[in-house]
């Protein structure tokens, strides 16, 4: 099994970048090797990928998730792979997110990508474009914010306080207020 870890720091808070990271159907808006996610359930998911040419079709489970702090998962057929995104609060605007993946290449091309760290550059290459993402939006897509103990829904978004799948409200950033898609100037009185 390969194992690698890359680290970027984003200028959003904690719950901004872990609330996106949450919205798996929008993965493929900034992973390029991500041609498409299907959330099957809770807790299961379908990967439709092209990496380097190479296809690849799997469901996983996520195994782990503690709001704002980490999502773990393991995938439940072939490739075989397993990780973790940590999300680490730096700053009230600052986040620390944190990829570490285990899997195991198959066929002669992608051995050959893992002895040279093309799976590496390809994660770094993920996270620098997730940054991109969440910096320019300012505002996650949605939010699942349940927590999930060894693959069981352990609280539901509305037990936790939150709507399943909304925009969290933020002191900086009223309920309904997208502010990609505001035009108002908030230096102008209403």
């Amino acid at each position: 099994m390969a194992t690698l870890q890359e680290t970027i720091e984003v200028d959003v808070p904690v719950s901004t970048a872990y609330n996106q990271w949450t919205q798996f159907e929008s993965f493929p808006t900034f992973m390029r090797g991500v041609e498409s996610v299907e959330q099957i359930d809770e807790t299961s998911l379908h990967f439709r990928t092209d990496i380097a040419g190479v296809r690849r079709e799997y469901n996983a489970q996520i195994t782990d998730q503690l709001p704002d702090r980490r999502i773990a998962w393991v995938s439940t057929d072939k490739p075989r792979n397993a990780g973790t995104v940590s999300f680490e609060p730096i700053g009230l605007e600052q986040t620390r997110v944190t990829v570490a993946l285990e899997w195991e290449p198959e066929g002669l091309v992608e051995k050959a990508g893992s002895a040279i760290g093309a799976d590496s550059h390809q994660i770094s290459a993920e996270l620098k474009r997730f940054k991109e993402f969440i910096e320019n939006r300012g505002i996650e897509t949605g939010a699942w914010r349940s927590a999930v103990d060894r693959g069981e829904v352990e609280s539901t978004d509305e037990e936790a306080g939150f709507a399943a799948h909304a925009p969290v409200p933020s002191p900086q950033r009223p309920a309904g207020v997208d502010p990609v898609l505001d035009d108002s100037d908030p230096s102008k009185p209403s």
